[in-house]
């Protein structure tokens, strides 16, 4: 349930907005809204994404406090590992008093998706309605379970960056709620259409893709006022380039084409080897794989994606799956579709994800693949070999040196900036 309201927008591709203009722009836009005496909840992303969130969180809750009822952030992990107590006050920027101190009278809580007593289903969306948003990728009836908080809510505003995805496109407004306050069904169906799609063809596009209107689809059915305050926000730096407060699917269409000229980075020449290194945000590589993602536009054929990532230790925990699948291209699940068809689609879905376009001959049992992807982190060769992908020692990297290689490409803080070829 959306009531439509003015959407406003500012700053743009890279503008960096003050302080005080985003906090004049959240109050005007707060002001308005009938609130009080109402349940709010305010949708926030993880310690995945970037964004000054102790900035913002202290003007939504500065403007919002004194009128409602109850307010409730809730983080939207989707189905990524709970947050710490001391990783969330990290995030929120707790000081002296904890976070009560800072923000007196809110709760803050993970978005509990293991907890069958925090879910509940809104409805069904049909096979034949998945066909038509998926343009005919997929024809399946799925449930769509909602966190209890955000369905019980009066109003739920998301407020969270918006980057390339390789899932949706382009990422934030609606898909705070599915799949970041959502459980397996959805997000395994959507995650699954978007690996029949490829990476390659739906990463940073910041129209409505299949994936979008499959996701938009699902949101419709919470009968909560759905608002968004969507932020582009300076890979790197924290800055806030531009702002946009609406409905979710209007503030997200305002600010999606800003993130797609802010984040996309165009190269004439395809990167034969190229070395993303991973922010210590992503600690695994279930999450560390966007850098991945983010580089395999503008990669040649037969080049190297390198994830260097030497915090990281492990594949995943809340997916243990990966572990026996590996990482495969999609030809090699669906021709081969009742040896996997047990396992979760969101499993295979970022399996074939980070391997990336390829083929597979079930007759030879040979798969061939347009990528090559190598782990250099703390995780072993022997594991790296066994779910299919390469491995380097990060010690023998020298950052310095391969900066000054023209052969290979190095990124830093990469995961949110896309990396695509030029084509005309």
């Amino acid at each position: 349930m959306t009531t439509p309201i003015p959407v406003e927008t500012i700053g743009g591709p890279h503008q960096h907005l003050s302080d005080a203009e985003l906090a004049a722009f959240i109050e005007r836009n707060l002001a308005p809204l009938p609130v009080d005496g109402k349940d709010v909840v305010l949708i926030v992303p993880d310690g995945t994404r970037s964004m000054p969130l102790p900035l913002v969180m202290e003007i939504v809750h500065s403007a919002l406090i004194d009128r409602v009822a109850k307010l409730t952030a809730v983080i939207a992990l989707g189905t990524h590992s709970y947050m710490e107590p001391h990783e969330i006050e990290r995030m929120f920027g707790s000081g002296p008093g904890g976070l009560d101190a800072l923000y007196p009278g809110l709760e803050i809580v993970n978005h509990e998706w293991a907890d069958h007593d925090q879910i509940v289903s809104v409805g069904r969306l049909s096979a034949d309605l998945i066909s038509e948003l998926s343009r005919g990728a997929m024809h399946e009836e799925v449930e769509v379970e909602i966190n209890r908080r955000i369905v019980d809510s009066d109003y739920a505003i998301v407020i969270g960056p918006v980057f390339p995805h390789e899932v949706v496109g382009i990422s934030g407004g609606n898909k705070y709620y599915i799949p970041g306050c959502a459980t397996h069904e959805i997000i395994d169906l959507s995650h699954w259409v978007g690996a029949l799609i490829g990476v390659e063809g739906i990463i940073g596009v910041p129209e409505v893709t299949p994936v979008r209107a499959i996701i938009n689809a699902g949101a419709e059915l919470i009968p909560t006022e759905r608002l968004a305050l969507c932020l582009v926000v300076e890979s790197g730096t924290g800055e806030l380039e531009a702002a946009s407060f609406g409905t979710a699917e209007d503030a997200w269409a305002a600010t999606a084409p800003i993130a797609a000229e802010s984040h996309i980075v165009y190269t004439d020449t395809p990167y034969q080897r190229l070395l993303a290194m991973m922010p210590t945000r992503y600690d695994d590589i279930w999450t560390a794989a966007k850098g991945c993602y983010k580089a395999q536009p503008a990669m040649a054929d037969g080049g190297e994606v390198i994830i260097y990532a030497p915090h990281v230790t492990e594949v995943c925990e809340t997916h243990p799956e990966i572990y026996d699948v590996g990482y495969h291209c999609i030809e090699y699940f669906t021709r081969q579709w009742d040896r996997f068809k047990h396992v979760p689609k969101g499993v295979l879905a970022h399996s074939t994800h980070v391997r990336g376009a390829g083929t597979y001959d079930p007759e030879t049992g040979v798969e061939t693949n347009r990528l090559r992807v190598t782990l250099a982190t703390g995780i072993s060769r022997e594991v790296c070999e066994s779910v299919n992908l390469g491995y380097l020692d990060p010690a023998t990297i020298d950052i310095e040196a391969w900066k000054a290689d023209p052969d290979i490409m190095v990124v830093e803080n990469a995961g949110e900036v896309l990396y695509r070829l030029r084509t005309n």
